[in-house]
Formats: C-alpha cells, structure tokens, sequence
C-alpha cells in the first residue's frame, strides 16, 4: 500500500482520470500494479481496472452513480465494489487564502463497517446479483478541507479537498450473500429490534433501520414480529 501512496502523491503520477483524488488513485494502484489494465473501455462505460478477475470499481463518493455501470457490467462480468472508509482519520484545514494548512487534529469518531450502510442501499437490488462482490476497505487517513464553510469558525459546510490513505487497517469481502452476517454482532440476541442493533454497533436508529433494511432484502434477518411500531428481526 505504501508504494500506491506515494505514487498517487507524486503530480506525475499515471492516471486515467485527470483530477483524480489521491485515496482513489492509490486504491487502484493498489488493487492493480499494471497501470494498462486501468481505465478500460467497458461496453458504455469506463471501468477503474478490468483484469483476468473481472471488473473493479473503486467508489469513494456516492453510490447512485453507480447504477447504471452495474445495469450494464453486471451481465458481462463479476464486478467487485471497493468501497473505502475511514477507520481513524487526522483533519487538517487548508486557508484558501494562504494556503496555509493546520496541524492535523484526530478525530474523535472511529469509523467501522457499519458505516457503509447508507450508500449500499442507493444499490440495494444489485446486492443478490450472483456477479457482484463488495470490499470494505477500513482505513487510517488524512483529510484535508477547505476553511469555507457557512460556521464562524467556516468549517461547517466546507469543502474537502483531498483524503490521503496511511494504511489499511481491515478488508472485509462480501463475496456471498452469507457474508453478510458479517455486519451482525456475534453477541446479539434473537428477537432484537433496530433500536437495539442501533445500540449493538454503536450508531443511531435511522443508520441501522438502513442496514436491517438491506439485510432482510439479502435474507441474512427475517421479520418474525413487531415490538411497538418497530420490527423484531432474528437471523435467518
């Protein structure tokens, strides 16, 4: 990883995309050493790698703009979706004006797969498809923002400008709809509700409401009942 960083950090770098953020272009050069294999022409589309394993696409922004490539790279290819996330992430704020930087300041939130929840179920129905495979990839990281934000002290609303990966802390693989008990605790009981998974992986109802949402669509939860106004799921 420490040599697709630093290569994705050096402004003459080989990238297929001009303008192409540092995490994204170090992912790809990490998941494909071979600089010919990037940026493949794929039916309507441009693929991030196509290789003897099929079709990467690394997506470290929104995922509705996925859908579309997956209509199409589905039905002629295994497709993997590498998704990045920070694990531990250091921010640092660029001074448009100076263009002074900040010393870097941890981040009190530890970020956790979970987290992924929110842009999977913008692709939910892609999930089942036999040629689909997802990559968690758990990261340490430095992001850098512009001071523009609408706040006082304008960090509210900023912009951001970059995010430099450190080192890959975990990947996680869904290559299986089975491997998406994965995202269910070992210790959590039968019979639980999405306040109480909410509870389980440390976030709050409306994110885990989400993921119960696409893990009964995968089938890893059923619905055996109702607790109020909320649904009592037990693994399947």
């Amino acid at each position: 990883m420490h040599e697709a960083i630093e290569e994705a950090r050096t402004p003459q770098r080989i990238i297929g995309t001009l303008g192409e953020k540092t995490l994204h272009a170090a992912l790809k050069r990490y998941y494909e050493g071979d600089n010919a294999k990037h940026e493949m022409p794929i039916g309507s589309y441009v693929a991030d790698i196509s290789n003897e394993y099929g079709i990467t696409e690394i997506q470290t922004g929104a995922f509705n703009k996925l859908r579309s490539k997956l209509t199409e790279f589905l039905n002629i290819s295994p497709v993997r979706v590498v998704y990045p996330l920070p694990k531990t992430k250091w921010l640092l704020w660029i001074d448009e004006s100076t263009g002074e930087t900040t010393k870097k300041r941890k981040s009190p939130k530890q970020g956790s797969i979970h987290d992924a929840f929110f842009e999977l179920y913008k692709i939910k129905p892609f999930l089942t498809h036999p040629n689909f495979k997802l990559c968690i990839v758990m990261l340490n990281m430095e992001e850098y923002r512009y001071l523009n934000g609408w706040s006082v002290d304008k960090k509210r609303g900023s912009t951001r400008c970059d995010r430099i990966p450190v080192e890959i802390v975990e990947e996680v693989n869904f290559r299986t709809l089975r491997d998406y008990k994965q995202f269910i605790p070992d210790d959590m009981h039968e019979g639980f509700t999405s306040k109480e998974y909410g509870k389980a992986i440390n976030r709050n109802v409306r994110t885990a409401q989400t993921a119960l949402n696409i893990l009964h669509h995968v089938g890893v939860v059923k619905r055996t009942g109702k607790q109020g106004n909320l649904f009592v799921y037990e693994r399947t």
